[in-house]
């Protein structure tokens, strides 16, 4: 049955993906945080579909920590489910991203429409580069950066080493890091079709300042507060996998 649920909710994922792709495209011309809202009624319509055909919601703790004004986000990265479901959950945001995901069909063409920072992680000084300068604008813009620090997804079970751009855009920006933490893997692998009933749990922590920090202060801080809320949600604590699977992002 789950088989069967997990294709119809494949199905309509697709199909809608599609058919909202011209909107996303046509939104280009609108202001980048009103643009961010128009295309996130796609995640909405797939959280409510989630739901409907596998049963699979999710609960979120820790907003009220959530800062007046954009910062940088560093996120655990286990599967699809957070690049879609922090639409929902967040202000208007970007992620970065490995430049790859935008050719993906359809998709990938809306994916393009919010502006993300395509990286090419093959050329890691000018990766970061671009993250620095671009991730700048977008704050200034008014909206989130989503970045994954781990740079890859990662099992519920598995840590990876933690690269601190995330954590050098935002002390030179002068905003605030939002360490997350969730489950989402447990219910949505990250190479995996079946989606599993239940409820993912999503955890925000206090931001992390970064006046007068180093990067390394930053980024420790905020893989601290992920480890020890990982551990929490798991009942154990994630163990750290091979530096060399890993690619910054």
């Amino acid at each position: 049955m789950i088989w069967v649920r997990s294709a119809i909710f494949f199905a309509g994922m697709a199909v809608s993906a599609i058919l909202f792709c011209p909107v996303a495209l046509l939104s280009w011309p609108v202001p980048p945080v009103s643009r961010m809202r128009i295309i996130g009624l796609w995640a909405r319509f797939v959280c409510w579909w989630l739901a409907v055909t596998c049963g699979l919601h999710h609960q979120v703790e820790g907003l009220e920590h959530l800062p007046a004004t954009p910062g940088v986000i560093l996120s655990k990265h286990q599967s699809a489910w957070e690049t879609i479901m922090f639409q929902v959950i967040f202000p208007p945001q970007i992620w970065a991203l490995k430049r790859e995901a935008l050719w993906l069909p359809f998709f990938g063409w809306g994916l393009a429409a919010t502006s993300p920072i395509a990286i090419d992680r093959s050329t890691p000084v000018r990766a970061l580069d671009r993250l620095l300068r671009q991730g700048r604008e977008k704050l200034a813009e008014g909206r989130w950066v989503v970045i994954f620090p781990e740079g890859t997804r990662m099992a519920p079970s598995e840590q990876g080493a933690f690269h601190p751009g995330g954590a050098m855009l935002a002390i030179k920006a002068g905003v605030d890091v939002l360490p997350v933490a969730h489950d989402a893997g447990l219910y949505w692998a990250r190479r995996g079709f079946l989606k599993k009933p239940g409820v993912i749990r999503v955890r925000v922590g206090p931001p992390v300042r970064t006046e007068g920090k180093k990067a390394r202060t930053v980024n420790d801080e905020a893989k601290a507060w992920i480890e020890n809320a990982m551990t929490s949600l798991l009942g154990a604590p994630e163990k750290p996998v091979d530096s060399g699977k890993q690619k910054a992002v």
